[in-house]
């Protein structure tokens, strides 16, 4: 298969399934050409359990993603997300001394601003810069050029453990793949999903996954708080395999065929079939029954996004609401029961400023794959995380600040 250098590959590593996006570069924007995805066997709540079955699903879904492209895909751009993600905001300020802002000082002033104790544990893997003050003039996205005395810079950092950060990079490798860039998979999702607007006026995305429900709060244009709850799509499968007794893989089917979040908008007299456990057996159960197991556990997960939210200290201003995406944000009633809890408007998200497979990945499961070839699209220069150099693995990352800047601005 041919070598594209437009090429630009999504990998998201998810605990349900292990999904690659290819895209290609063009004028108007991004095309989708390729979607490749495998379940995936080797996570936990976002985090590699098992290395092996992690790098076959990967070779897998990255195989399928080939063929349909017409293209040898070596070079990617993953996802992160799982309970080990920390993220909270600092503040830098230094000296200009009444002269023009040049790219050296704003480089020095975040560097400032990361000047914070980080346990040896833990990476950075983003520096987003939220906003700039230039002598006290506050809300500047590019102050390059300006005159002032002090230039001051409100970041948000992400960091993230080490060792779970090295195992997505090591599965890739060891999958044949060169790794760009590793982004945090709210961030990426909301590359694909949120637009300019709701990111200005004030917006929460809700990326209910798997293993996890990843949370990003955007206000004025930049985002301002981001947070991973360890609870997600697998536990309300869980909960269905318990309450009708029955396997895990039949319940995610009866989840995804008749789930509905809200038993309100359920009749009683409809019914399905559900298999017992061994597979011999069959029993009549009453749709209703279904929902009243999982209208409680996505009530939970959404209380918890509201607790997160008030946490933040900017509930006040989401006059955008909350967008639902993820694979278990396409259940039927899943919106009006978010409406419910957060007393804000409520959408379901899906992938858009794209062109080509348009169709195909109309899907909120597919958010933080199309979100992270548009994430790369933005910055196409290198391979940070290249096969066998692992030893250099995280060195590198402190040359990727002053890239950060420029992909958010």
């Amino acid at each position: 298969m041919a070598k594209r250098d437009n090429i630009i590959v999504g990998l998201d590593i998810g605990t349900t399934k292990i999904c690659a996006i290819v895209g290609e570069k063009t004028r108007e924007g991004v095309e989708i050409i390729g979607i490749g995805t495998h379940p995936s066997r080797g996570l936990r709540k976002g985090v590699v359990v098992n290395i092996e079955s992690t790098v076959e699903s990967i070779r897998k879904a990255v195989e399928e993603a080939e063929l349909m492209a017409g293209c040898e895909i070596n070079r990617v751009y993953c996802g992160i997300a799982g309970g080990h993600i920390r993220a909270f905001n600092s503040h830098g300020v230094i000296a200009i001394k009444n002269r023009e802002i040049n790219q050296a000082d704003i480089d020095r002033v975040i560097e400032a601003a990361q000047a914070v104790v980080i346990p040896p544990d833990r990476e950075v893997i983003h520096v987003i810069p939220q906003e700039y003050i230039v002598d006290d003039q506050e809300g500047i996205q590019e102050p390059l050029g300006m005159i002032g005395i002090r230039l001051e810079v409100k970041v948000h950092i992400v960091t993230a453990a080490v060792t779970s950060a090295q195992n997505i990079v090591k599965c890739a490798n060891k999958a044949g793949l060169d790794v760009a860039d590793i982004a945090l998979q709210q961030i990426a999702s909301s590359e694909a999903v949120l637009n300019p607007d709701e990111k200005e006026i004030g917006v929460v995305l809700v990326d209910i996954g798997g293993g996890t429900t990843d949370i990003a709060l955007y206000h004025g244009g930049t985002i301002k708080y981001t947070t991973v709850i360890s609870l997600g799509g697998n536990q309300v499968t869980g909960d269905i395999s318990v309450g009708l007794r029955t396997t895990a893989n039949e319940a995610e089917k009866l989840k995804r065929e008749h789930g509905c979040a809200m038993t309100a908008m359920v009749s009683r007299d409809d019914a399905m079939e559900v298999q017992s456990v061994g597979g011999n057996t069959s029993k009549t159960v009453s749709r209703y029954m279904l929902c009243e197991i999982i209208e409680p556990r996505i009530e939970e997960i959404f209380q918890l996004v509201k607790r997160e939210i008030m946490k933040s200290g900017y509930e006040n201003l989401v006059s955008s609401g909350v967008v639902l995406t993820g694979g278990s944000a396409a259940m039927e009633g899943i919106t009006e029961l978010a409406e419910q809890v957060f007393n804000l408007p409520v959408r379901r998200g899906l992938p858009i400023g794209i062109t080509g497979l348009v169709d195909v990945v109309k899907s909120p499961m597919y958010s933080t794959g199309v979100g992270l070839v548009l994430y790369g699209g933005k910055n196409l220069e290198g391979t940070q995380f290249q096969r066998g150099n692992d030893s250099t693995l995280f060195n590198k990352l402190t040359t990727r600040m002053k890239g950060w800047m420029k992909e958010f601005f």
